[in-house]
């Protein structure tokens, strides 16, 4: 099992040599992957009095390519993982774009996770199609590994054109790999027939969840055991609660972890890097 750390985007603050601190800090402590969030706006609570989302205006998120962009001119090894970008919201040739360039500087560090989202206000100021954020998805994913892979395309589908036309510079690899976000069942049917690994919630069903991941791969003549999965674990309060976790993810077939330092009354960029020590100690043995 590889293990990362989830960037604590909401608590982390503004100055970027916290940033940088926190980030090359996992990096020498050997875990494998930084993962970043995405929200580009937040709504004010004060004119939705009925709001129920988890994120609001006072969130702080930094833009994950250009957060990437920095980290990688500062990281030699560590994985770049977006969890997830939210891709609908977004202008696909720019995004394909903008993850090739990270991919390049990076070299051939970034995974893009992808997700569809919940937040309305989000869509509407991006002047995207909320309704049918699902089903654009997949097209989405289509373009993004055509335009990664040749240096000029032709594409007419059902919500794009692109007329003999192409980014450079191309990933070196001529791929990135694409993890998807969400459980709903269309989601799971998805991650089998088309995506490289799923980012899913730790829940008492996973174990079945995973088996649909596999019959979708199968049905659609994909080999599963090729298909990642990765699920974030919030800090554990004791080593042997940390331990406890990874062994059932492991023994679920999980194949990537990462802890998660927010929402647990932390403050500052120190006490998030304290925490990131204090589990990698008491997890060691157990990831590769």
């Amino acid at each position: 099992m590889k293990l990362g750390v989830v960037f604590p985007q909401t608590e982390i603050g503004s100055n970027p040599d916290d940033v940088a601190r926190f980030a090359t800090t996992a990096e020498e402590l050997g875990y494998d992957h930084l993962i970043a969030y995405d929200h580009v706006l937040g709504a004010n609570t004060a004119s939705r009095p009925d709001w129920q989302g988890p994120y609001t205006s006072k969130s702080m998120f930094h833009e994950p390519f250009v957060l990437f962009g920095y980290l990688a001119g500062i990281t030699e090894t560590l994985e770049l993982v977006t969890a997830v970008i939210i891709l609908p919201q977004r202008q696909t040739a720019l995004v394909a774009k903008q993850a090739a360039c990270v991919d390049v500087i990076s070299r051939g560090r970034l995974r893009l996770g992808i997700g569809t989202g919940w937040n309305a206000v989000e869509y509407e100021a991006l002047n995207e199609d909320f309704s049918n954020r699902g089903r654009r998805s997949e097209e989405q994913i289509d373009i993004l590994r055509k335009l990664w892979a040749d240096e000029t395309i032709t594409f007419n589908g059902e919500w794009h054109r692109i007329e003999d036309a192409g980014i450079n510079p191309l990933p070196g690899a001529r791929q990135i790999p694409v993890w998807l976000g969400g459980m709903a069942p269309q989601v799971i049917d998805r991650v089998g027939r088309v995506a490289d690994g799923w980012f899913p919630f730790f829940n008492p069903n996973l174990g079945e969840q995973l088996k649909e991941v596999h019959r979708s791969a199968e049905s659609a003549g994909r080999d599963p055991t090729t298909i990642g999965i990765e699920c974030m674990a919030p800090l554990a309060d004791d080593k042997e609660h940390a331990r406890d976790q990874l062994k059932n993810l492991r023994d679920l077939g999980v194949t990537h972890s990462a802890v998660v330092t927010m929402n647990v009354g932390l403050v500052g960029a120190q006490q998030h890097i304290d925490a990131i020590k204090r589990y990698r100690d008491a997890t060691s043995d157990l990831v590769s």
